[in-house]
């Protein structure tokens, strides 16, 4: 008795055509105003995805005389001294900076940073006026889980405490309050902001 031996014929081929049979395909381009769009729709991994691979698109160029700050145009509009000089010192906290564009009908974020392969995306807010925080901070309700003060006034700490933590109650989505002040820069996150000793922790970093 001998076993059964299941055997099929294959068509002539070249070592060429092999190697061509292997490629692989790349993704379709997309244009960076569909990616910026896709934001407001994914979450988890995949929103971490798409903002590397935001980062990566094409349209992104190193800007002329700064390091590690990139921008797809926009030199000429209203807040870009704003911008700019936010992005300047957070490359000098070690992030890479990406200066997102403002597309017709789609509400974005300013920025995307990323350092040591963490990207995170922040709604830029600077703060001018003395108590003023509590507002703008509601302008990024249902935009960005994480967004940044740019403090460049005096402003009392324990009305910015009260407001941080206010805008962590009325944003359930809402993950970080990075603050640029002076040279420091302080990372707020949801737990420490819902603490009992959220202001003390606050006054203790705002005034080193």
């Amino acid at each position: 008795m001998t076993d059964d031996i299941l055997t099929e014929s294959y068509p002539p081929y070249d070592e060429e055509e092999i190697g061509l049979g292997w490629m692989v395909a790349e993704p379709p381009y997309r244009e960076l105003s569909a990616l910026l769009e896709d934001l407001l729709s994914v979450k988890g991994s995949s929103f971490v995805s798409l903002l590397k691979e935001i980062t990566s698109h094409n349209e992104f160029k190193p800007l002329d005389g700064e390091n590690g700050i990139f921008i797809t145009g926009g030199e000429k509009a209203e807040d870009y001294a704003n911008l700019l000089c936010a992005a300047r010192k957070a490359v000098g906290y070690g992030y890479r900076v990406f200066i997102l564009p403002n597309p017709k009908n789609i509400r974005t974020a300013e920025f995307i940073f990323e350092r040591k392969g963490v990207y995170k995306m922040f709604d830029l807010k600077t703060i001018s006026g003395k108590n003023s925080v509590g507002n703008r901070l509601k302008e990024s309700v249902g935009q960005t889980k994480c967004v940044l003060l740019h403090i460049v006034c005096d402003y009392n700490v324990r009305n910015l405490a009260f407001e941080i933590k206010r805008y962590f109650e009325m944003s359930i989505d809402a993950s970080e309050v990075m603050i640029f002040v002076g040279k420091k820069v302080i990372s707020v996150k949801r737990n420490i902001a819902t603490s009992k000793g959220f202001l003390k922790m606050l006054m203790r970093s705002y005034k080193k």
